[in-house]
């Protein structure tokens, strides 16, 4: 038996290193995960309420369309409901788009370094890969309209970006916009957006009627604490949504998922109080690194990439070692920096601690 060609050389998705494998292989007592983006202040209380209500019919398949929920997210957003198809996960979205408008023949354009699932899932369905360098963090615009032609199908613009942290302004993204054929389909993956505080940040909601072409990935996953249940949804023309819909999976979010997300979207206080404490966290962060001379890209995320003009590996290693679990940039394009999740206001200050111990003890060295 044989699988593809283009499988063979794929490695599947890493996360962060679940917590109790590092207490077993260290012997740890505490172990701090500061790597895959998780809240760190859980979810709404509401949400769990909802889980609790919904455990009594864990037999029944859910609801295929997610009616409640869909009409939740369209309220909220203020769109049509036929706006918004459902993923496990936003990430499911990406493969469904994949699956959809991808293919041998055909190309898809992003940046580089950014979220691994577009590439992934695009080599799956063999189409040709155009990557564009990020430039200081950044994407380069400019270059990935250059790199469209009437053979691209897919443009991933990820903002912010993940493992940069940086964002694009609205002024840039609506003049990229206006420049990209109507045939390319621009995906704006928004899987950070309530952590994004810059007041020149892009609406991508409102300029959905004005380009057919545009479609916007948001997630419970991050700032609502959902990450267990795997709810992602994308918005986009509903003509462009009915074609897509036979591309995804039957009942591939669960009830649970609904009501969780449903509840989680009646409690704003939550999510605001925990954007707040996301920015008071970064810049502890940003203080630690104008301390201690190290480069940084100031995030519109819940994590931070620092450049400690070393191995990542070697940082990474040593915070393992002291109980700390975050990501190398080896494994993300940036060989010398660490990207780590914003914690609680207690989890960052013990984890800048671990770190400045290891910068005096290499200046001792």
């Amino acid at each position: 038996m044989q699988v593809k060609s283009q499988l063979i050389p794929l490695k599947p998705y890493e996360p962060g290193k679940p917590i109790e494998e590092v207490r077993r292989e260290l012997g740890l007592d505490k172990v701090i995960k500061l790597a895959s983006n998780e809240n760190p202040f859980g979810c709404s209380k509401k949400a769990k309420e909802a889980i609790q209500q919904e455990l009594e019919h864990l037999h029944i398949y859910p609801d295929g369309y997610a009616f409640q929920l869909r009409e939740k997210v369209a309220e909220h957003l203020n769109v049509n409901k036929e706006q918004i198809i459902f993923g496990n996960g936003s990430d499911e979205v990406i493969l469904i788009l994949c699956r959809a408008l991808l293919s041998p023949n055909n190309n898809t354009v992003m940046a580089h370094p950014s979220f691994s699932q577009y590439k992934h899932n695009a080599l799956i369905e063999g189409a040709e890969i155009r990557e564009v360098p990020l430039s200081e963090g950044e994407h380069d615009l400019d270059e990935m309209l250059e790199q469209i032609d009437e053979n691209t199908r897919i443009v991933w613009v990820c903002n912010p970006n993940n493992p940069s942290g940086n964002y694009i302004d609205k002024e840039r993204f609506l003049s990229f916009l206006r420049k990209v054929p109507q045939h390319v389909l621009v995906v704006s993956d928004e899987a950070y957006f309530e952590y994004a505080v810059a007041g020149d940040y892009p609406d991508t909601i409102s300029l959905l009627a004005q380009f057919p072409n545009l479609m916007v990935l948001r997630t419970f996953s991050k700032a609502y604490g959902l990450a267990t249940l795997r709810v992602g949804y994308g918005v986009a023309n509903e003509d462009f949504i009915k074609a897509l819909e036979p591309a995804r999976p039957p009942f591939n979010t669960s009830t649970i998922g609904h009501a969780a997300a449903i509840a989680a979207l009646d409690d704003q206080q939550f999510i605001q109080s925990c954007v707040t404490k996301n920015r008071q966290g970064l810049q502890q962060f940003y203080n630690f690194c104008e301390e201690n001379a190290l480069s940084y890209f100031p995030s519109q995320a819940n994590f931070i990439l620092i450049d400690f003009k070393q191995d990542a590996d070697e940082v990474f290693n040593y915070l393992l070692k002291n109980g700390y679990i975050v990501r190398s940039g080896a494994a993300l394009g940036f060989p010398t920096s660490v990207r780590i999740t914003i914690g609680s206001k207690e989890e960052n200050s013990n984890i800048i601690h671990c770190l400045t111990a290891m910068l005096k003890a290499q200046e001792r060295d």
